[in-house]
């Protein structure tokens, strides 16, 4: 048995204010007082304890860095041995002899990191590179090229 739910505005016909209070109050931005932080100045103590709790209200706070910002993307010595295969038959990677040469920038990376274990000669060229990184690719006979250590 389905029973229909009656809609909210037949059960207020009858109602002299709809569920507003008086009459004049449900009348558009009129009956708000304001929006926002209205209401909070001088001569208005309506919202002060609000006012109170925020320590930031006054005043100005903090800075703007002027330098830029580098988004480091990077990437484990892990990735690039697993991938190694897949970068050189996509043409990101080259295969010299005994070792394999890339950039980190074709790949979408800049920055080097030293997880996992290399067991190729690698030439990586990179901006960034961690010191456990370079540490292991000079142990297998590779190197790191344009990077500053981080």
């Amino acid at each position: 048995m389905t029973v229909n739910k009656r809609k909210k505005n037949e059960r207020q016909r009858g109602s002299k204010t709809h569920g507003w209070g008086a009459k004049k109050k449900h009348r558009g931005k009129g009956h708000q007082g304001g929006a926002g932080m209205a209401s909070s100045g001088k001569r208005s103590d309506a919202k002060k304890p609000s006012i109170w709790k925020d320590k930031n209200y006054f005043g100005k706070h903090g800075f703007v860095s002027k330098t830029p910002k580098i988004k480091i993307n990077a990437v484990n010595i892990s990735y690039i041995e697993q991938h190694m295969e897949k970068f050189v038959s996509s043409g990101l990677a080259k295969k010299e002899q005994d070792s394999y040469s890339l950039e980190l920038g074709k790949l979408g990376f800049n920055k080097l990191l030293g997880d996992g274990r290399v067991s190729v000669k690698l030439r990586i060229t990179t901006p960034y590179a961690s010191k456990i990184a370079v540490e292991k690719v000079k142990e297998a006979g590779g190197e790191v090229l344009g990077m500053i250590a981080k």
